[in-house]
């Protein structure tokens, strides 16, 4: 399938060429996603799509532009391909605009990454009938449940990609996701929900859908009777799980993109000391079987482990090759890969007892964070943590502060890290924070 897909890519560079362009990037990709949802005893919706499709980037006459099409037939796209370049010519040139240079695409790594199961593509529909049978009779298996929703996600991603200066290279990998979302009935017409999902390349790599279902119904027994949570000024501890969505709202702005459109609080970080000596954050492409491992990225920049924090120290950002000629900074690469959290010495059950008094947040619930300047707003589920240990469940209350003081209020980092998640991140606990509820 690469070599079609390569040959597509290929082509297209050609004939963009041909029509006069100065250089071309082009990228052809297919997929296919199967999805089977199972709620009540049945299966409620089966979905298996395979998409295929091409991008085509364009620099002709100091000018660039971007288009797709699901169309590979080689007579429609030499046609779709000559409008691109000819609407091309038609923009306002922009200097900072030129495809990635070659030297960027060398010292390629050659690790194996390990990120195609064969399993998956013989995944039957009695397996995944399977699955969501195993899920469904441990999700239900409690007096208080209302309705549980099964879901297993399947399929594959393979692209190649072609430049007119040099680059040429491909990218395939499996996945396999499943596990379970659990409503109970709670007092009067209150209702208690969570779930648990894990996924990963490899099926073999994945827990027993019966242990994913007990870890589901346990998280949602534990929202049971929650309250309103309090006002207060304490010692948060965020869950691995909620953890990383966390530092990706930190990461959100780190990127040249943002900073050059003066919409980044990491404008002016680089070489300083920002954040607590505690976080340690390193972009590492090269994981094997990582979410977002990859030997180049979509600009056909060469992978390399990129530290992003040492110890509160800002060392990098994202740097793409548009936005570095535009805030002159040398590129990086463009996009996150695996985001790895340095860990701490200390697990859950450690970390609890330390903290002794304060808020174990599980998960969040919406909110909103300025990149500008950090400040953010954010809605929680959780538990009170008392003498040590997970308490009452709360909920209905909000953390409030600013993303980059929160950092530097960093205390403990955890050795528990979540698995399922590009962002590599354990348990965190922040000092002095900020709830706004009763």
């Amino acid at each position: 399938m690469s070599a079609d897909l390569q040959e597509r890519a290929a082509q297209a560079v050609d004939m963009a060429k041909l029509a006069g362009a100065k250089d071309v990037f082009a990228t052809a990709s297919q997929s296919r996603d199967v999805e089977f949802e199972y709620r009540a005893g049945a299966l409620e919706k089966v979905k298996d799509t395979t998409s295929r499709y091409l991008n085509v980037s364009i620099y002709a006459d100091g000018r660039y532009s971007s288009h797709n099409t699901t169309d590979m037939n080689p007579e429609r796209l030499e046609s779709f391909v000559r409008e691109a370049v000819a609407i091309t010519r038609a923009l306002e040139p922009d200097e900072h605009r030129r495809i990635t240079p070659p030297d960027l695409f060398s010292d390629r790594p050659t690790d194996e990454l390990d990120l195609v199961d064969s399993n998956v593509a013989g995944i039957s529909r009695e397996q995944r009938i399977a699955w969501c049978e195993q899920l469904d009779e441990v999700a239900t298996a409690h007096d208080r449940v209302i309705s549980a929703t099964d879901g297993i996600y399947d399929g594959s991603v393979n692209s190649a990609s072609v430049s007119s200066n040099g680059f040429s290279g491909s990218h395939a990998e499996t996945y396999c996701w499943y596990g379970t979302s659990i409503t109970l009935r709670d007092e009067g017409d209150k209702r208690a929900e969570d779930g648990y999902y894990v996924g990963g390349q490899h099926v073999a790599s994945l827990p027993a859908a019966s242990e994913v279902a007990r870890v589901g119904l346990d998280r949602a027994l534990s929202r049971l009777h929650s309250e309103k949570g309090p006002t207060t000024k304490t010692t948060m501890l965020v869950d691995a799980r909620a953890a990383g969505s966390l530092v990706g709202r930190l990461m959100g702005p780190a990127n040249a993109r943002r900073i050059s459109q003066g919409q980044s609080f990491w404008a002016d970080l680089i070489g300083t000391k920002a954040f607590s000596d505690k976080l340690s954050i390193t972009d590492n492409p090269l994981l094997p079987r990582g979410f977002g491992s990859r030997h180049f990225d979509s600009e056909g920049i060469s992978s390399r482990r990129l530290p992003i924090v040492e110890n509160g120290v800002v060392r990098n950002v994202y740097v793409d090759t548009y936005h570095g000629s535009k805030t002159d900074m040398a590129p990086t690469t463009g996009s996150s890969s695996n985001r790895v959290i340095t860990t701490g010495s200390q697990s859950l059950e450690e970390l609890l007892d330390e903290v002794g008094e304060g808020v174990y947040v599980t998960s969040w619930l919406g909110g909103n964070a300025d990149q500008t300047t950090g400040d953010f707003s954010l809605g929680l589920r959780g538990h009170m943590i008392e003498n040590g240990e997970i308490g009452r469940p709360v909920g209905e209350m909000n953390v409030t502060g600013n993303l980059r003081e929160l950092f530097s209020q960093l205390e403990l980092v955890g050795n528990d890290v979540y698995p399922y998640s590009a962002t590599l991140s354990p348990s965190l606990v922040f000092g002095g924070v900020d709830f706004s509820g009763v």
